[in-house]
């Protein structure tokens, strides 16, 4: 490492805090609360449509004032069309949940698949919660750590897959959401403390130090 160690300063962390919010808001909790309600107030249809119409909309949002669409927003938009199309088809509460639970399953199979590219989905992933400059992803190290973690993170999924399949096999509507979401952030929040302290042992290292807040004007 060298003596003196480089300094790359990123968004002030209440902006960082506010963009994870933004983001667990919008492609979790608002479809999930909106699909509950209108499936108690109507009918499984209303629920379909009230989760479907609220990410669609957040899309179309962002195209139309020309802003960025995050990953995880095409990504999850993308599996709810396809989740409404069979929920609607069939009829059923229970295949419209098993649809998510076999998600995870898919989702660890893709950030498996790709851990041998530059840049693998997770780091993809990792930009729409915070923007990394390119002389961090430009790292070799970073690029490596990256790659590694896709597989702490294909474990997780993987993991929630499993125990999601098992509530949803056994318990009520009420209890699967209650159980399968607090226990879903659970799992992620302690995987993501892991992946935060990985990195940063990974760039003390490489003699990097990350600094939340504008540079200092020289």
């Amino acid at each position: 490492m060298s003596s003196r160690a480089q300094v790359i300063h990123l968004q002030a962390l209440s902006g960082q805090l506010y963009q994870v919010f933004r983001h667990v808001l919008e492609v979790v909790l608002a479809p999930l609360g909106l699909f509950y309600v209108l499936l108690t107030l109507t009918n499984l249809t209303g629920g379909l449509l009230a989760a479907l119409g609220w990410a669609l909309v957040a899309v179309a949002r962002r195209v139309l004032t020309r802003s960025p669409v995050p990953a995880v927003l095409w990504l999850t938009t993308g599996l709810l069309v396809v989740r409404t199309a069979i929920g609607y088809a069939t009829g059923s509460v229970f295949l419209y949940f098993l649809q998510p639970t076999v998600q995870n399953f898919v989702i660890a199979f893709v950030l498996l698949a790709t851990v041998p590219l530059r840049r693998p989905l997770i780091a993809r992933l990792a930009d729409d919660f915070c923007a990394f400059p390119a002389a961090l992803t430009s790292n070799l190290r970073v690029q490596r750590f990256f790659r590694r973690v896709s597989l702490l993170w294909a474990l997780v999924f993987l993991t929630n897959g499993a125990a999601t399949l098992w509530v949803l096999a056994r318990a009520t509507l009420s209890s699967f959401l209650m159980v399968t979401t607090a226990g879903s952030f659970t799992l992620v929040a302690v995987a993501a403390v892991v992946s935060l302290l990985w990195f940063r042992r990974e760039l003390r290292g490489e003699g990097i130090r990350l600094r939340f807040g504008a540079a200092p004007a020289s």
